[in-house]
């Protein structure tokens, strides 16, 4: 009988006792699962392949040579193509201020070229050797400088899907700079006056309405109808 009415449990020492304790809600995390992490169509929704890229098919709004079709751009990016690029990289991340790539642009494109001019005209004065290894460094960060400005070019192509017109945009920014500046501008420029809303309307709320009982209706049959027909031509709309 002792052996029975012993308890099954068993008591666990302090020794036996695991060595850290379970925080609340530690159990009730999660779980990530690799295979349901997949991008899907927006459409149908089946599962996308993992070297899938959307078709850059979109046409430019506007040509390469283009650049008369914009004025204020223009002369921007004549005069001061630095502004017109920190302005185009903070319209296409918002969360980068146009201040930093125009100083970059600053100093690597017109100051290279100030550098090459001041080379050119001086070159009589410079050694030889001295003149040609700066040219070349020249030259060098003239292309590392049409790469990162490419790869601007390039995510502006991802967002809207558009095409490399003319050629890959690493070449377009080293071959034509300028011109370039000046399209992916335009590009921007019309995708968001196209995707904002011209006139917008308001609607007034109506008034507020009172219960009446029935024999005031039945008392004043013409003053009720008259208040009825003004409670639902309340409703007002006006153009910004």
């Amino acid at each position: 009988m002792e052996e029975r009415n012993q308890s099954r449990y068993v008591k666990l020492t302090k020794d036996q006792a695991p060595l850290e304790d379970i925080k609340p809600g530690e159990l009730n995390q999660p779980i990530e699962v690799p295979q349901l992490a997949v991008r899907k169509c927006l459409e149908c929704g089946q599962p996308l392949p993992e070297s899938y890229s959307p078709p850059a098919d979109e046409p430019w709004m506007t040509g390469i040579f283009g650049c008369a079709e914009d004025r204020e751009s223009c002369i921007s990016g004549l005069f001061c193509p630095c502004v017109l690029f920190g302005r185009n990289v903070e319209s296409l991340l918002d969360d980068t201020p146009w201040t930093g790539p125009c100083i970059c642009h600053a100093i690597f494109i017109e100051g290279g070229i100030a550098l090459a001019t001041a080379t050119a005209i001086f070159n009589g004065l410079i050694d030889p050797g001295t003149s040609f290894l700066i040219f070349e460094g020249l030259f060098f960060t003239w292309w590392m400088c049409g790469i990162y400005t490419g790869q601007v070019r390039q995510n502006l192509q991802k967002k809207y899907h558009l095409q490399n017109s003319p050629c890959d945009p690493c070449c377009v920014h080293c071959c034509m700079h300028w011109c370039a500046l000046c399209q992916e501008h335009r590009e921007m420029k019309g995708r968001l006056a196209d995707g904002s809303f011209s006139e917008t309307t308001m609607v007034s709320a109506p008034p507020i309405q009172e219960m009446k009982s029935n024999d005031d209706d039945k008392e004043n049959p013409e003053t009720s109808s008259a208040n009825d027909k003004s409670e639902f031509t309340g409703l007002e709309l006006q153009a910004l």
